[in-house]
């Protein structure tokens, strides 16, 4: 079952039972599909939602860096569980707060690639696997080939826009999705407060640090402050 593949590549081993209870957790979904216009845009935005949070991964993963092995101890040095199809990557951030929300990112983007990968299945019968776009790809060789401060301060003013993207996306959900999918629409909801909050947090983080205090994530060329 598709599913069931997806829980294996996106739960660590070590915490797959726990994966398990939180998709059992989710409760009844409901089993109806969207009406009228409403289907449509629920397939789009939830397998957008899938590929944008996929390419995040990869992009936490470097801020992070990945998992030799598990281990018990919990410390700001903790790395992130690597992803199916990307290597294995030593931290490219510097900053312990910019790994700090990596790490906290990662975790919460598998659980909603789950949620989605779950709506679909349940409402409509698609199965659908994580991609990176072509705009991914490039977000992610630029990070790959950067270290230290030039890392984190690309990585916020690229990791803002992502999030603005998903925001933005999240927000058209709520207005947009079927009236009787609450669980879309709690979906959405959180997205929308969570890459937001985010949002801010790396505009503080790069002003603090690094004296960009105008980073504006709406805007997709506004990466020439990271140079």
């Amino acid at each position: 079952m598709q599913l069931r593949h997806s829980l294996f590549r996106f739960c660590p081993r070590a915490a797959l039972i726990a994966c398990l209870t939180s998709v059992s957790a989710m409760g009844v979904i409901a089993d109806e599909p969207g009406t009228g216009k409403t289907a449509p845009f629920e397939i789009h935005y939830l397998t957008t939602m899938i590929d944008h949070h996929y390419s995040a991964l990869r992009v936490t993963e470097l801020a992070a860096g990945t998992e030799k092995e598990i281990t018990s101890a919990i410390s700001s040095q903790d790395r992130v569980h690597p992803t199916p199809g990307f290597n294995a990557t030593e931290p490219h951030a510097i900053l312990p707060d910019i790994k700090s929300m990596a790490r906290s990112a990662n975790r919460m983007q598998r659980e909603e690639i789950l949620m989605a990968q779950q709506f679909l299945k349940e409402w409509y019968g698609i199965e659908h696997e994580p991609q990176l776009s072509p705009d991914a790809q490039r977000m992610i060789a630029k990070l790959e080939a950067l270290d230290g401060t030039a890392f984190d301060k690309t990585f916020l003013v690229s990791f803002a826009s992502h999030h603005y993207e998903a925001a933005q996306s999240s927000l058209q959900c709520l207005v947009a999705r079927d009236l009787e999918h609450h669980d879309l629409h709690r979906y959405c909801e959180n997205i929308v407060n969570a890459q937001v909050n985010e949002i801010d947090h790396m505009r503080h983080l790069a002003c603090k640090h690094y004296q960009v205090c105008d980073i504006q994530p709406q805007r997709k060329k506004s990466g020439h402050h990271a140079h």
